[in-house]
């Protein structure tokens, strides 16, 4: 691992580390990622802080010394200097050292920052606008084929005029005087200090002296705007299209927040859908049932499908049509069409046609329906 630790009289004033390796320091091995790392020094540096270790001055010098480690081992590029050259990596003037005393509220900030919102630095001003949703009805052959529309939306979008500033065209926003451009202040609390929005100028940074006409000092505006969707073949109810930058557009000059497209697909006529099936109905009359035949489904290809019937067919019987039902999305080939039968009784018969009935029922033996002929047996059996 390197060098052992040697520490100095913890009560001197001068008490320091000496010839610390860095991956000892923070307790981690060689091979330690980022993440293993960054959790070790977030224990090591709540645990020695010297607002938390008054007056010792071994817990301030071991502090100092863990949070130069972390200072060079976060950066990948310092990280592998080190590796190869250790600590001589950053001498006449090289960068991996020196990270001094920090404030409590400086290194909480450090280590929970990302946690509770913050970062130093960061603006409020700068934050993109928000998210949109827009809810589009399509066809069931829309989604089949796919299709190229325009949609219009109501929107927040970046004023003209000066350019999302929300200055005056020819003026520029200022620094904020209150919070030095940070957009946060802070407060005491206690053991804590708190963060909060800068009341002067609302988290921005900047405050506008001369604001925008046009916007009133927003940096945006109120308008319908088109915009082209391309919808891919094969989406299904409830699939999202987002289009990048097209929501609301931020406060005074950040950026915009990103449009979704959810897609709803109508009800059809004729098929219903599950996944990439296609499923029918198709009613065909007793005799085609019994003797066979063909019928023809349009299906959503604007194809003429041909489906034979086998003799004997009953009610329910499923029927599939390879590569005829719905495209994949994003993918290739497509699913199946299946066509469902049901049997129709006639209830509107010719004179002709009920002598022909008869005939046929006069020379039944009882195998032309072994169903029937069976549950009527079972049922004079349980009767007896």
């Amino acid at each position: 691992m390197g060098p052992s630790l040697r520490w100095g009289d913890g009560e001197g004033a001068g008490a320091k580390v000496i010839d610390a390796d860095y991956y000892e320091l923070l307790e981690v091995e060689r091979t330690a990622d980022d993440g293993v790392i960054k959790s070790s020094y977030r224990k090591l540096a709540m645990k020695f802080h010297p607002d938390k270790n008054p007056g010792c001055h071994d817990s301030e010098a071991r502090f100092k010394a863990i949070s130069e480690a972390y200072d060079c081992l976060r950066d990948p590029q310092k990280r592998a200097a080190y590796d190869r050259f250790g600590k001589a990596a950053f001498q006449n003037g090289g960068g991996g050292g020196g990270a001094g005393f920090e404030g409590f509220s400086d290194i909480f900030e450090n280590i929970f920052g990302e946690f509770m919102g913050g970062g130093r630095g960061r603006q409020a001003g700068s934050r993109r606008g928000a998210d949109l949703r827009y809810d589009l009805e399509i066809s069931l052959e829309d989604a089949f084929h796919g299709k190229a529309t325009e949609i219009a939306i109501d929107v927040s979008a970046h004023c003209e005029p000066c350019g999302g500033s929300g200055a005056k065209p020819g003026t520029s926003a200022r620094q904020c005087p209150t919070c030095g451009g940070r957009g946060q202040v802070r407060a005491q609390q206690g053991f804590f200090v708190v963060e909060r929005a800068c009341p002067s100028c609302q988290g921005a940074g900047q405050v506008i002296v001369d604001p925008c006409p046009a916007c009133r000092g927003e940096g945006r505006v109120d308008r319908q705007k088109s915009l082209s969707v391309n919808i891919p073949p094969g989406v299904d109810e409830g699939t999202r299209i987002r289009l990048s930058d097209e929501g609301e557009a931020g406060a005074r000059g950040a950026p915009a927040g990103d449009l979704y497209i959810f897609l709803h697909v109508a009800r059809h006529a004729l098929f219903e859908r599950e996944g990439t099936a296609l499923f029918a109905r198709a009613p065909i009359s007793f005799t085609t049932a019994s003797l066979g035949g063909t019928i023809t489904v349009p299906g959503l290809d604007r194809t003429p499908h041909e489906i034979r019937i086998p003799a004997g067919i009953q009610s329910g019987k499923q029927l599939r049509q390879r590569g005829a039902g719905m495209p994949v999305l994003n993918g290739r080939g497509a699913g199946d069409m299946v066509i469902q039968i049901e049997v129709e009784t006639p209830t509107r018969l010719s004179a002709k046609q009920k002598e022909l009935l008869e005939a046929f029922r006069a020379t039944e033996t009882g195998d032309e329906c072994p169903q029937a002929t069976g549950f009527f047996a079972k049922l004079k059996d349980a009767l007896i």
